[in-house]
């Protein structure tokens, strides 16, 4: 007891000693008001109260000062003290914001709240560019709670998530926090310097609460927030939104505040609703207190997203700028419910700085040395935003607990107990843990992946694993082995491959690998086992077409330098062609029959595409994605591909020492994608492919270039790699060839404004696909389709029809796209 109230003592002793100004902010019924903003009169040195209204504002200097606390809706209140030592208290009450109409002639031509907008919009870009840099501080928390979390989601148990669930398995399961550096250079360079970062429950944690994450600029025409949401001062917004003016007040200092109400035209539009308080006759942004739901922000998870920014202005720049928002969600997903926050303040900001180009590089984010080990002292003079209790004692019970659950007791005990065999092992698989020595192993279930083809009937595959974590898993060694055995054709065949991963900044990877198995010809594996199954069994169209593959494997990747990944590979290889061994099927039909299992002939039973022979094939890729950014973690780096330019692929293969000669060939090859949003008109992706064989007029079948085809009228995962009305192998070829596929995803811009079709929240999406090889005349297919369909959160289905063209006029077909395939 003793030891336990010494170490509170000096808990509230670190708790209370650093403080400068502190106290309370309360309204004038005392109740306690939270993410009120107060700062030192005409400077960016500020801070926010916590939920519990509690703040800290640290200051170095004693002296007279003039404290400001601003809150949305209330009048913001200034108060004058001369403080000769710290800590010093003051508390505040704040009185309701007198808003009226009073003053505000109402045209009856037109509305008074879409006036003030149109003035907004016009000078939206000039208030946006009167920021060309600055410098700034920037403090994040995050907070995330669960309320009565379920033992197991999807037959998976989830325990107690790191200690944060109590007896009613409620509580914080993530709260973290950061200390940070800003530098901002118009128009989007923003790079961030993390002195401090602080994870409960977790000592050597990094956060990731970054600047970029939550950089959200309502003076931009959209707003990416899992959707591109339309801002309420977009140059289009009148086009989405209805306003009203809900009264005008006066701030501190004199400035006439509109407050205007914000609200959809269409329900399910990406679109905000809530309040924008406009500057009259600056027309700049004093505040926002918006909600969107996750159906507008296309996040399935969310209920609604509420985003809440306060802004400052600064006589010195004569610049309003935002000095703190807060982001509140609530979400549910599979019976989870919870909530979360993720505050952020910005303080002593520097504008218009000296700041060039030449000082912005690719990375967007480090991390200063040892920044995750600053003690309790340190963040109390850093941090702006005071703890509230329940966070203080969280971080307290998950430190505690952390000690204990490290130690190799306790990861002994807990393993003693997960590994334990139990009957139902058999039917879903059994896994062995080590967890202190951080190393795992285990074995599928026999039933877990069957299934059937023509070549070896019904087949079955049982895997193993092994693997160990080393440095919190930034390097590993994973060996995996599968077993599979074909009843019809009675043969075993297996594989074995040992990866290794030297680190997790230019993530290098060398494996290992060789068995033997039966391999689509192409590559791709255009149709899955259980599609192949399934038509095979009711329909007899046995789609899937293979071989017997023996081989030895050798491949390393490792990016080179940022934005450029290498892949090298080496392999022997054994090919032996394959026929049918069965003609089972459940629905026999007398005018049906299995086809050949020759993808060249289908009627050729007993005909091998290819003789048996031996090669060696090697390979080296490149994947380059220009001016990639990237964070930089502590023995770790993340990459962040730039959507305004395309990813180029650029590949060379060769097949030598074919003990068929006429099988060895070269294949150059090219491929350019790219994914982007075309503002508030969805997103458009592209995926084109183009490449040349050399000396490969006789080459074995399975060295051809493939194209992924589809004719099982089931869409199965991007539609931007598959021809979904071509038969698998009819366009092959060994020659050059030329693939195009581009998409466009109208996210709702159309349909959502289509009355009553607009509450199905439906997206249109529409689609073109081109193939030219010399001896096929060019294939195009085109697309019209309907995604986003289903129920509540659960939209699993897309629905197209087709058409498709080779010298005019082939065929239609309607597809049904299944996500979870």
């Amino acid at each position: 007891m003793k030891q336990k109230l010494l170490l509170a003592l000096c808990f509230f002793t670190a708790y209370t000693s650093f403080a400068q100004i502190q106290g309370t902010v309360t309204d004038k019924n005392n109740k306690a008001l939270p993410f009120v903003n107060i700062y030192i009169e005409n400077t960016y040195t500020g801070t926010t109260s916590n939920t519990e209204g509690y703040y800290e504002l640290n200051l170095t200097k004693t002296g007279a000062h003039t404290v400001v606390f601003q809150f949305l809706g209330y009048k913001t209140l200034k108060k004058k003290v001369d403080i000769s030592s710290f800590p010093y208290t003051l508390d505040a009450v704040l009185i309701d914001e007198e808003i009226t109409l009073n003053e505000v002639v109402i045209n009856s031509e037109e509305n008074p709240a879409n006036k003030i907008i149109r003035q907004a919009i016009a000078k939206r870009k000039e208030n946006l560019e009167k920021i060309q840099s600055y410098k700034a501080d920037f403090y994040s928390r995050g907070l995330i709670r669960i309320k009565n979390a379920p033992e197991k989601i999807l037959g998976q148990e989830i325990g107690d998530l790191g200690g944060g669930l109590d007896s009613t398995r409620s509580g914080v399961i993530y709260l973290s926090e950061t200390v940070s550096k800003l530098e901002f250079l118009r128009p989007n360079r923003l790079k961030e310097k993390i002195i401090a970062s602080k994870v409960s429950g977790d000592d050597n944690g990094f956060s990731f609460n970054n600047a970029i994450d939550v950089d959200f600029e309502i003076y931009d025409n959209t707003i990416e927030l899992g959707n591109q949401i339309v801002s309420p001062i977009a140059n289009n917004a009148f086009g989405y939104y209805n306003y009203k003016l809900e009264g005008v007040f006066y701030d501190d200092k004199g400035n006439l505040i509109n407050k205007i109400k914000a609200t959809p035209k269409r329900d399910n539009d990406p679109v905000f609703s809530g309040f924008i308080y406009i500057v009259e006759d600056q027309w700049t942004v004093y505040g926002i207190e918006l909600d969107i739901t996750g159906i507008q922000a296309k996040i399935p998870a969310a209920d609604k997203i509420t985003i809440t920014q306060n802004y400052s202005y600064s006589q010195n720049y004569a610049i309003w700028a935002k000095i703190s928002q807060v982001i509140d969600f609530q979400y549910g997903l599979f019976g989870i419910k919870g909530d979360g926050r993720f505050t952020a303040v910005y303080s002593n900001y520097s504008f218009n700085t000296d700041l060039t180009q030449k000082d912005f590089g690719r990375e967007i984010v480090s991390f200063e040395d040892e920044a995750n080990k600053k003690d309790s002292t340190y963040w109390k003079t850093l941090r702006p935003v005071p703890l509230t209790d329940e966070e203080v004692l969280d971080y307290q019970k998950k430190d505690s607990i952390q000690v204990v659950r490290d130690s190799k007791t306790y990861k002994d005990s807990v393993d003693a107990v997960n590994n334990k065999f139990k009957l139902g092992d058999i039917l879903s698989g059994y896994n062995y843990s080590n967890t202190y020595e951080n190393w795992s192993a285990g074995i599928t279930s026999p039933i877990s992946k069957i299934s059937f083809n023509t070549v070896q009937g019904w087949n079955a595959n049982v895997g193993g694993y092994f693997r160990k974590n080393y440095d919190d898993y930034k390097r590993y060694l994973s060996i995996n082995g599968n077993l599979n055995y074909g009843f019809s054709d009675d043969r075993l065949r297996g594989t074995l491959s040992a990866t290794y991963k030297f680190n997790d900044v230019s993530r290098p990877f060398l494996s290992v690998s060789g068995g033997v198995v039966v391999q689509q010809f192409n590559s791709s594996e255009p149709i899955s086992n259980l599609l192949n199954s399934a038509y095979s069994l009711l329909a007899e169209k046995n789609y899937m077409k293979l071989y017997d593959l023996s081989y030895v494997n050798v491949a390393f990747s490792d990016e080179v330098f940022n934005g450029l990944r290498l892949n090298a590979s080496l392999s022997y290889q054994r090919r032996k062609a394959l026929f049918n061994t069965t003609d089972q099927a459940w629905y026999p039909q007398d005018d049906r029959d299995y086809t050949s299992n020759n993808p060249i002939d289908p009627t050729a039973y007993g005909v091998a595409p290819f003789e048996t022979h031996n090669i060696i094939k090697a390979s080296l890729d490149a994947r380059i994605n220009f001016d990639q950014d990237y964070l930089s973690y502590p023995d770790s780096k993340y990459n962040i591909p730039n959507r305004k330019f395309p990813t180029l692929y650029l590949g060379y293969e060769k097949g030598f020492s074919a003990s068929v000669d006429d099988y060895n060939f070269d294949q150059v090859k090219a491929r350019l994608t790219q994914s982007f949003n075309i503002a508030d008109k969805g997103l458009f992706q592209y995926n084109i492919k183009a490449g040349k064989f050399f000396n490969a007029d006789n080459i074995a079948f399975m060295d051809y270039q493939h194209f992924n085809g589809n004719q099982t009228h089931i869409g199965q995962g991007s539609y931007l790699n598959v021809f979904n009305n071509l038969p698998y192998y009819t366009a092959s070829t060994n020659d050059s060839y030329l693939e195009m596929h581009a998409e466009h995803d109208f996210n709702g811009f159309i349909l959502g404004k289509i009355p009553l079709l607009n509450k199905l929240n439906f997206n249109l999406i529409i689609g073109a696909h081109n193939l030219a090889t010399p001896d096929n005349k060019p294939y195009q297919e085109y697309t019209i389709g309907i995604d986003n369909i289903g129920f509540g959160k659960f939209r699993f289905l897309r629905l197209d029809y087709l058409r498709s063209y080779q010298s005019g006029f082939q065929s239609d077909a309607i597809l049904f796209g299944l996500k979870f395939f």
